[in-house]
């Protein structure tokens, strides 16, 4: 059986960082990675990118090296992706603190509001209502992190929960400044528009969560493989049928139901960044779905049926 030497050159400088010899054909990018850490302990394999071209994409860690377009003696381009940090960790982080910034608000702790609102409690009921709503949706949100997401890529840079956390911690403060001040007014149409919001956050809350336990049924435990998700008996997923990204769907209508209920600008605010932002993310994963699958249901669009 012939053996490869891979040879690994910095991305920038092409300066010669390691050579392998002896190396398996059936080695994985993976395996090669472990290697190259085993002389540059600094760089962790989640650390590392490993490419055929210098400003190539990164070579998948499942990739196999005899499969690849190389020839006996392999040359790899290196780039330190920086710290790394794990998506649980980053995901737990962002959904902790805004349940625990909101609960600060809502209960009026001191140098908040002035000393006379200390520890009192709103008179009106969709401000409490508000604060179960935001604070279960946290919680589904967190529990979701431990026990239903099954992530593709293990690690993000250490860098994106600072600027993701300024963005779910900072919008938490501020809707919930306003929410829970004492001289919040109620919506226009009272009580009539709180239970029409009601029904729309909690319809779209059990639709995402469907949408989730969906597509977590389509990834075996520890695994990357990637399938076209279908509708199943749960009628919520029905919405499979229309678009690609049902969950993103499904939460930027919660975040409406939550405007409408709380009539507060930083809540329409922060749905309309969120929808712009998940509007990207579903079109990424829409045109990576065409491009993956031949077969794929030409019906669907990324987030909003029939539109977008």
């Amino acid at each position: 059986m012939k053996h490869y030497e891979v040879e690994i050159l910095d991305a920038k400088t092409r300066e010669k960082l390691c050579f392998l010899d002896k190396v398996e054909p059936q080695a994985t990018i993976a395996e090669i990675k472990n290697l190259f850490t085993r002389t540059h302990p600094q760089w962790y394999p989640a650390r590392q990118s490993l490419r055929l071209d210098p400003k190539g994409k990164s070579l998948k860690d499942e990739d196999v090296l005899q499969k690849l377009p190389v020839g006996t003696t392999a040359t790899l381009f290196f780039r330190d992706l920086g710290a790394q940090i794990s998506w649980v960790t980053v995901f737990l982080t962002e959904y902790a603190g805004p349940l625990f910034i909101y609960l600060l608000f809502y209960f009026r702790v001191p140098f908040i509001y002035g000393h006379k609102y200390d520890f009192t409690s709103s008179r009106h009921t969709v401000v409490h209502l508000a604060c179960i709503c935001h604070s279960f949706h946290y919680i589904k949100r967190l529990l979701e992190t431990l026990f239903v997401h099954r992530f593709s890529h293990g690690t993000m840079p250490l860098r994106n929960i600072f600027k993701n956390c300024t963005y779910y911690w900072g919008f938490a403060a501020w809707m919930a400044y306003y929410i829970n001040h004492p001289l919040y007014t109620p919506p226009t149409y009272g009580a009539q528009q709180v239970k029409l919001a009601l029904t729309i956050f909690v319809i779209c809350q059990l639709g995402n969560f469907s949408i989730h336990m969906a597509l977590r049924d389509l990834r075996p435990a520890g695994s990357k493989t990637r399938k076209i998700p279908y509708p199943t008996k749960n009628p919520f997923t029905w919405l499979f049928l229309l678009v690609s990204c049902p969950n993103y769907t499904y939460e930027v209508g919660s975040w409406i139901g939550f405007a409408i209920m709380t009539q507060c600008v930083p809540v329409a605010l922060f749905s309309l960044v969120g929808f712009t932002q998940m509007t990207i993310w579903a079109k990424g994963k829409h045109r990576s779905y065409l491009k993956e699958f031949r077969d794929y249901p030409p019906l669907r669009m990324p987030i909003i049926p029939f539109l977008l």
